[in-house]
């Protein structure tokens, strides 16, 4: 059973395992206090979930914001990378105190988990999360997990917890995702025009999709804004996760919302596996290869990516190393696990099989990225 509308989010038949993300926007006044009596709401929801057999992992933003506040930094603690990461410290404290006592109030426990960029991206310490995930839901937990920004550079962080959120649902292997923010979803166009409509369902998300977003925050207070939650949509989508962006403004947000069954539903694509999803989530890379149009045409019909196909490289990657594949006109078309190092590849692209093993001088691998190690997108 799989989840279709989103009324389905609340069927623990087609939806065992949620992931439930909190935007800044919404859990934060605008004097930098917590929305408290609001929080109590969603525990409760959190709650209620629990009691009929749902697994809830929640992704809660608004650590700047709080400890900004707390610590009276200016531009609500993001003026500096030292303000957001001092202001993050004394934040998170106290938004995981108040998800401790709200959750202990329903007799439950909350385990806080605060990650970066490189805690996904890294296979091993990715394996560690997830297992680290599985574990609390197994206790009867629930997990309540935030980037670590007091720690996190721009090199080293999401940016947004919207793909912070995907990225946990595919690590705890979770069947739908629940985007609260401030709007009701995703319109065709600008919401403040006249003739805008939400889209109730989106099957993959496309350019066309990418076309109806802006990349701002309406409210100032986080970091993500509508495309996020659009890269959040196609990391969930590949997995074969549903993602549904809801307005979470009022008191039990996703009571309303159901309700009024009214949202953005974006519906999985494919199902891979967890190796691919992992694959497919990468977020960073440290380079990345060019092919012609012959390679991108054999790539699409399942084959491996060879020398012989590449035109171009780029970067400083080693063999093992998730690296991007663009097609001739530079547009990303898939994600793999390289078998060479980047001066290797530079040596190889463009050459035959046979003329690889005369220009590295030993036993070629069979391919540069094994069809088993490559996601196209």
């Amino acid at each position: 059973m799989t989840i279709e509308t989103l009324l389905d989010f609340s069927d623990v038949e087609k939806c065992p395992r949620l992931v439930i993300k909190l935007g800044s926007a919404l859990l934060v006044h605008g004097d930098g206090e917590p929305r408290y009596e609001w929080l109590a709401t969603v525990a409760q929801e959190v709650a209620a979930a629990r009691a009929r057999g749902q697994e809830i992992i929640v992704v809660c933003s608004g650590a700047v914001a709080v400890g900004a506040a707390k610590l009276g930094l200016p531009g609500g603690g993001r003026e500096t990378l030292a303000h957001a990461q001092a202001a993050a410290s004394a934040g998170q404290v106290v938004l995981i105190a108040t998800w401790a006592q709200l959750l202990a109030e329903h007799g439950l426990v909350a385990g806080q988990m605060l990650l970066t960029l490189d805690d996904l991206e890294g296979r091993r310490r990715y394996l560690n999360a997830s297992e680290t995930l599985r574990e609390l839901l197994a206790r009867g937990a629930v997990p309540i997990i935030n980037e670590n920004d007091s720690i996190a550079t721009s090199e080293i962080r999401f940016g947004d917890n919207d793909r912070l959120a995907a990225r946990v649902a595919q690590a705890a292997a979770a069947n739908g995702v629940l985007l609260l923010t401030d709007v009701e979803g995703l319109y065709d166009r600008d919401p403040s025009h006249p003739e805008a409509e939400i889209l109730p369902q989106v099957h993959g998300v496309t350019e066309e999709i990418h076309e109806m977003a802006t990349g701002e925050s309406s409210s100032g207070k986080g970091s993500g804004g509508m495309t996020s939650k659009l890269l959040a949509a196609e990391i969930a989508e590949r997995a074969g996760i549903a993602l549904a962006i809801i307005k979470g403004v009022d008191n039990l947000p996703i009571a309303c919302a159901m309700a009024a069954n009214r949202g953005t539903l974006f519906l999985p694509t494919r199902d891979d596996n967890a190796w691919k999803s992992w694959i497919g989530g990468r977020l960073r890379f440290n380079g990345s290869v060019r092919v012609d149009e012959g390679c991108v045409d054999a790539l699409y019909r399942g084959k491996s990516l060879l020398a012989a196909g590449i035109i171009g490289v780029s970067g400083d990657f080693e063999r093992g190393d998730v690296i991007k594949v663009e097609g001739p006109d530079g547009k990303l078309i898939a994600k793999g696990l390289v078998e060479y190092d980047w001066d290797e590849c530079h040596a190889i692209k463009g050459l035959r099989s046979e003329e690889v093993a005369v220009r590295l001088g030993h036993l070629p691998r069979s391919c540069v990225i094994h069809r088993d190690h490559l996601v196209l997108l």
